[in-house]
């Protein structure tokens, strides 16, 4: 039987924790798959980059590589920049299939996790402070696609009418809007006794410690509040079955990505240009620089109007394989918008 790689492809960062929290979770998935030979390695901003792995893994003579991407929602870096690297990989090594799995997505085993890490929080608070009384904020990365946001959202409903806050609303870290500032300080006037604010992230990082830094500023303003700041994700023992299960689908056919609310493949209200752009990947000129063994050290900021890596840290696809050109990024349609990425630039975000 011919050999089975797998590759989990980070998006990279600045940050050192970051990327060892990310390589942790690697070690994880290797020991939930001991049937499997697994590399890991990123877009942009840390080494080795998925190339790298690749390489490692047809060296190895594994004929079948299954790709999963280190990511919770699918925007433009699982639908377009993963692929690319992937499509790119495969055509230059005809002797090694790629297979592409979908994103973590929304799942139960991610919102067991979540409830978890909101759990721990809220013991570590303590005191007597009804749920009905507590109001709970829940931050995503924030992305140039309608459909991940959305799928934020959802997050924050699913766990609000599962513990039974008194409410609940979404903010992100960048890109669109709301942003986590704005978002706290019109949460502040509902008069909640406690807000819990969760970020929906995988590993910490600049956006991370952004979110929890722009938590601290809204606190001291409401000193009547308590502001509880919930623990990412992380390694967390049920997000390491969601990856491993993500594996196995590429190999039993149950691999599917949603595609009907893609901006890439549907007009989406405000969002109807983008239906059909090339698939290409813009992250060339920061592939293997910043944190990790081997990286170059390169820490200027890189804009792509709504892709800013200063503002927000930010295949062969078997079955979500579609357009998205750059240059690098298709404008953000809501890039001016007042509670949005431009006022992180003004310093009120």
């Amino acid at each position: 039987m011919s050999r089975i790689g797998v590759m989990v492809c980070g998006h990279g960062s600045r940050d050192a924790e970051a990327i060892a929290e990310f390589e942790s979770v690697a070690t994880g998935i290797r020991a939930r798959l001991p049937r499997y030979d697994v590399e890991s390695g990123f877009l942009e901003f840390a080494t080795p980059v998925i190339r790298e792995g690749l390489g490692k893994l047809h060296a190895r003579g594994n004929a079948l590589c299954l790709a999963v991407p280190g990511m919770l929602f699918a925007a433009g870096h699982a639908k377009n920049d993963i692929p690319s690297v992937l499509n790119t990989f495969e055509a230059r090594h005809p002797g090694m299939e790629i297979r592409y799995a979908r994103e973590l997505g929304l799942d139960d085993k991610l919102l067991r996790a979540a409830g978890d890490r909101i759990r721990e929080a809220l013991e570590a608070a303590g005191g007597a402070v009804p749920l009905h009384e507590t109001m709970l904020v829940v931050v995503g990365r924030g992305a140039s696609d309608p459909d991940a946001n959305s799928n934020v959202a959802k997050v924050m409903r699913m766990l609000w009418e599962g513990f039974g806050f008194g409410w609940g609303e979404t903010a992100y870290s960048g890109v669109t809007f709301p942003l986590v500032e704005p978002a706290l300080r019109n949460a502040a006037k509902l008069a909640y006794r406690r807000i819990v604010v969760f970020p929906w992230f995988l590993f910490t990082g600049v956006l991370v410690k952004r979110i929890y830094a722009h938590t601290d500023r809204v606190a001291a303003r409401h000193p009547e509040i308590e502001f509880v700041k919930a623990p990412y994700l992380n390694d967390h023992p049920a997000v390491l079955d969601a990856f491993a299960e993500r594996v196995e689908e590429t190999l039993n056919g149950a691999n599917l990505m949603n595609c009907k609310l893609c901006k890439y493949r549907e007009r989406i209200l405000g969002f109807e240009a983008e239906k059909g752009l090339p698939q290409e990947s813009h992250h060339h000129h920061v592939e293997g620089i910043g944190a990790g063994p081997g990286g170059a050290g390169h820490d200027h900021a890189h804009s792509h109007g709504d892709h800013d890596h200063v503002a927000t840290e930010s295949a062969s696809g078997p079955t979500h394989s579609h357009g998205h050109g750059h240059g690098h990024h298709h404008p953000y349609p809501h890039a001016g918008h007042p509670l949005g990425p431009k006022s992180l630039r003004r310093g009120k975000g």
